[in-house]
């Protein structure tokens, strides 16, 4: 495998790692920014949104390792694609079988398909860039 190849699926999980990062800091930072997007208000939906970015965090965890060395830590990539669709399928059945009225909490939902849409995008790609070194060594 090339050096570059390497390097581009890290830049691709990096990017991705640094957007869903920036996403968990305003929500910990300045949750009321973003409260009505989700229905929320008051202390309780600012520690909701708190909340909220605290599993962004933790949920990189396997992002982190993966953008270290995608193929030394391949479980931690293949773990990130299965999160990413996971949340991509999840928040898709959200949407279909919500009965949401409110207009700014469906375009909630409709930023985090997009947002986790491309981020699946951004991970099948580094799996592919880093995947023909896992067949020769079969």
């Amino acid at each position: 495998m090339s050096n570059k190849r390497l390097w581009l699926a890290r830049a691709l999980i990096s990017l991705l790692l640094f957007l869903n990062l920036q996403c968990a800091l305003v929500f910990l930072w300045h949750p009321e920014d973003y409260m009505a997007g989700f229905g929320l208000g008051g202390a309780a939906g600012m520690g909701m949104l708190r909340g909220l970015g605290l599993l962004f965090v933790m949920w990189n965890v396997p992002y982190v390792f993966a953008c270290v060395h995608p193929i030394k830590y391949r479980i931690s990539l293949i773990e990130a694609l299965i999160m990413q669709a996971i949340g991509l399928l999840g928040e898709t059945l959200i949407l279909l079988y919500g009965n949401y009225q409110n207009t700014l909490i469906q375009a909630t939902i409709k930023r985090f398909i997009l947002f986790d849409g491309m981020g699946l995008l951004l991970l099948l790609l580094a799996f592919a860039l880093t995947r023909s070194t896992e067949k020769k060594k079969s």
